[in-house]
């Protein structure tokens, strides 16, 4: 028999509230190994991350890679981290209040939006618990991934609905599934290149670098490589650039598996090598700056492009907080949101016509 959670005090009849939450993958909660050790532990732990047997996946999280990991990890993680906290924490934390702000001016500052991280804090159970007890009982979750994969966006998924196994009152639940292609993304990704070029100069070649994923998952039926190419084909046509000025590859590999190609440092390297001396490069898998986009590419893989002969390097920022992208998330948002809009006040009506016919079947 279900062993349900006690529910939050809760009246018959009480309206509705409608939640938007943004759910990103998560961070250490401070640049140290003794953070990042639980950290990767759950993170490298999600089968959906890692789709290795159980068991001797164990031996190897356990044995070998959290001894040696967290350390390495740390000390990246402290080449970007700021006063407020991680750049992925800080830029989320804005985006969720830019929205909201934004949905309120546009009328709709009945919306509650809050952020989650996948790996953790805030947790994606504490947020929905906290939604619950705030009495939402519409609840849209949208991943801040744009390309879906199994590895992100389903492993949110799976994390929301393993919360509200133990609850009785499970509340209505809208899932984003991704934005690859969404008009306001797609703009947003050329206005921030547009706006670097009048600043800086155009480039050589734009490399679009997306984070990796093992290459059997696209054999398996994934569909993330597709989605990672209709974006930079959309981006592409966006700045009317000629196919050949524009690289798209993958980052972040870990492991000895193959996993989707090109890699990005050693196209960077290879540009160079070939005579390529200036290239801009943009993260469009990445909607927050995170360790991926800052250290990896800002760092690493800017140091190898002008070792092998570059001489002007440039990371475009990702979207963060630009209007742009802030009035995209919010028409992704309200797309997502239809029918959910007003229902409060709809539910208040009823409410209350529901007490008047309850007063006159008393009168008579």
């Amino acid at each position: 028999m279900a062993r349900y959670r006690q529910e939050p005090a809760y009246t018959h009849g009480t309206p509705h509230r409608t939640a938007v939450v943004l759910a990103n993958l998560g961070t250490p909660a401070a640049p140290t190994a003794s953070a990042l050790r639980p950290y990767l532990k759950q993170f490298l732990w999600d089968p959906r991350v890692v789709e290795i047997p159980r068991p001797a996946w164990w031996l190897i999280l356990n044995g070998i890679i959290l001894n040696t990991r967290p350390a390495k990890s740390a000390a990246k993680y402290a080449t970007v981290w700021t006063e407020a906290g991680s750049p992925l924490k800080v830029h989320t934390e804005q985006q969720a209040k830019l929205l909201a702000e934004r949905l309120s001016g546009s009328g709709h500052g009945e919306l509650v939006v809050a952020h989650a991280m996948r790996y953790g804090e805030p947790s994606i159970p504490s947020v929905l618990e906290e939604l619950r007890t705030r009495g939402c009982g519409r609840i849209l979750l949208l991943p801040m991934y744009p390309q879906y994969a199994a590895s992100t966006t389903a492993s949110v998924s799976d994390e929301a609905a393993r919360s509200m196994l133990t609850w009785r009152n499970l509340p209505e639940m809208r899932f984003v599934r991704s934005f690859c292609d969404h008009p306001g993304y797609i703009a947003a990704l050329a206005g921030s290149v547009r706006e670097h070029w009048a600043e800086h100069g155009e480039c050589e070649k734009l490399v679009a670098s997306f984070h990796g994923v093992p290459r059997f998952t696209l054999d398996k039926g994934d569909p993330y490589h597709c989605e990672c190419r209709k974006t930079a084909r959309l981006l592409g046509e966006a700045l009317d650039l000629p196919p050949e000025r524009l690289v798209v590859t993958f980052q972040s590999r870990f492991g000895k598996a193959e996993w989707l190609q090109p890699y990005t440092q050693p196209t960077l390297e290879q540009l160079a090598r070939d005579g390529v001396r200036k290239v801009d490069v943009i993260c469009p898998g990445f909607v927050a700056d995170c360790l991926e986009t800052l250290e990896e590419i800002g760092m690493e893989c800017r140091d190898a492009f002008l070792a092998n002969g570059g001489t002007q390097f440039a990371l475009i920022p990702c979207l963060n907080e630009r209007a742009d992208w802030i009035t995209a998330l919010e028409s992704l948002v309200l797309s997502h949101l239809g029918g959910w809009l007003g229902a409060s006040a709809d539910d208040s009506a009823r409410q209350a016509s529901a007490a008047r016919a309850r007063a006159l079947g008393a009168e008579h």
